[in-house]
């Protein structure tokens, strides 16, 4: 199946359905914020190296987290109960991006560039990228950022700074989409890390069915 290319001069996408089996759909575009917001509401995110054309994939599993589904084991729990935890949104949204980036760089490398801080902090300024971050005993110990849109919110990218930081962002966060009535976190890819606190794949099809419905408020 091939992939589509996409002009910068005109805001649009090919239909999800048609991606690769890898999930590849789109080469080209830019970052601006119509165009993120009109890829993320049809399932559709980029993904790309630094340097290189922007790729926008659509994988046809869905990995994501039900917020309602959200696993906190037996050693998570001791270690909340022994914390003092702060559960925070939007400490600063610059930096939690950054951190994210700085982590992944030195790790195993990273996919968020400076195209990437700009676009995404742009989405943060028109109040749809939110970033999340936890004080463990009144310091910064973890977090992640991600899209909110509807109730529909989209995960990016986690750092820690402290062993169980962005854990414990990402359950705290979790009981707060639930009570908001949020239906899921697409969690994109799978992870160990995420499957171990409750992600599981879904059908492209249940995943449009929910995206819709998220949408629809």
């Amino acid at each position: 199946m091939p992939v589509f290319r996409i002009s910068e001069n005109e805001i649009s996408f090919p239909d999800p359905t048609l991606a690769r089996d890898d999930g590849l759909l789109a080469i080209g575009g830019d970052l601006c914020v119509e165009r993120l917001l009109l890829a993320y509401t049809h399932g559709i995110f980029p993904w790309y190296d630094p340097g290189e054309e922007i790729l926008w994939w659509c994988p046809k599993e869905r990995f994501v987290i039900f917020p309602g589904e959200i696993h906190i084991s037996r050693s998570m729990r001791k270690y909340m109960k022994k914390h003092v935890l702060q559960v925070v949104l939007n400490r600063d949204f610059a930096d939690t991006m950054h951190r994210c980036r700085i982590k992944r760089e030195f790790n195993e490398g990273t996919w968020i560039s400076d195209e990437m801080e700009e676009a995404y902090h742009r989405l943060h300024e028109q109040g749809y990228a939110v970033s999340v971050e936890v004080f463990e005993d009144g310091e910064l110990a973890g977090g992640f950022y991600g899209v909110s849109i509807g109730r529909c919110f989209f995960g990016e990218s986690m750092f820690s700074e402290r062993e169980n930081g962005s854990k414990t962002a990402l359950i705290a966060f979790a009981q707060l989409l639930e009570r908001q009535g949020f239906l899921f976190i697409d969690c994109q890819f799978h992870t160990e890390h995420l499957a171990s606190m409750g992600g599981r794949y879904i059908s492209w099809e249940a995943y449009d069915g929910l995206l819709r419905q998220g949408l629809d408020r």
